[in-house]
């Protein structure tokens, strides 16, 4: 697996697939991950996408196989946004489609807003609301449970609501242990920070083509939640697709997948 060298705490561990035709020059799509997640978590979406695509998976800063963090590193939204744009400078990518599940739809949409030349559509896949608030004590629950017990107990604690109920078991295990796999302080710090990344103002400053896609019973938000801040982003689709999880880009990968490409084919970015 490439590495690329982004600054001097960070070695961004990435994955490329291009199964394109081998006399086009492919467009990109640029895939962020999750919380506690790697690039590798896209495996259901890459089949679809990189037939006429060059699909670039990278490990977010701390996560996968990219350099730890410190639990006291001092986490900012831009920050993480900074490495991406490196990442893309470093491989000669100009422009590109961006894709973003989770917190990384949170990201996604500061990313969208901030460099409107460089992302040509955004899809955002079981994202957060513009500002998410932890009900009390939810934070320090997780911080108590993450330092006694390790990251895989918490993902396990915490795997009903981000996979539904209709989800396997040995899905639901699967995910435990890859999500365990997060060192230890890049979850502690990780965890800490995010609560405050509000991406509010951004919406309206988002440019390019939107597909915000949701489930009917996301623990994130109810449709009509997600719709209200979806609508503050100009020219933005909503799709709603049954079932209860939040992370739809896990529970539904070839239909969100899908989906996904025929939204960027319709939207003239493509």
């Amino acid at each position: 697996m490439p590495t690329a060298r982004i600054c001097a705490d960070l070695e961004m561990h990435y994955r490329i697939d291009d199964y394109t035709d081998p006399w086009r020059d492919p467009e990109t799509i640029l895939m962020l991950h999750g919380n506690a997640e790697s690039g590798v978590v896209w495996f259901g979406w890459v089949p679809h996408l990189a037939r006429e695509f060059r699909v670039v998976r990278p490990d977010m800063r701390g996560f996968g196989a990219s350099t730890p963090m410190p639990r006291d590193y001092p986490w900012s939204l831009d920050g993480v946004i900074d490495d991406f744009v490196a990442l893309m400078k470093t491989l000669g990518i100009e422009r590109f489609h961006l894709v973003g599940a989770k917190i990384a739809a949170t990201i996604a949409r500061r990313f969208a807003a901030r460099f409107p030349e460089r992302v040509r559509t955004l899809t955002i896949v079981g994202a957060p609301p513009p500002r998410r608030d932890h009900k009390p004590g939810v934070l320090a629950s997780w911080i108590e449970t993450i330092e006694k017990q390790g990251v895989e107990a918490w993902a396990r604690g915490t795997m009903a609501g981000r996979l539904g109920s209709k989800f396997p078991q040995e899905g639901l295990e699967w995910w435990a242990k890859l999500m365990g796999r997060t060192p230890l302080s890049t979850q502690l710090g990780f965890v800490s920070t995010i609560p405050s990344w509000d991406v509010a103002a951004d919406l309206p400053r988002i440019a390019c083509p939107t597909l915000v896609i949701t489930t009917e019973g996301s623990a994130l938000g109810s449709v009509e939640e997600v719709g209200a801040w979806q609508r503050k982003v100009p020219n933005s689709t909503l799709l709603v697709l049954p079932g209860d999880s939040f992370h739809v880009a896990a529970t539904d990968p070839d239909r969100c997948a899908r989906e996904t490409l025929a939204f960027i084919k319709r939207s003239g970015a493509h």
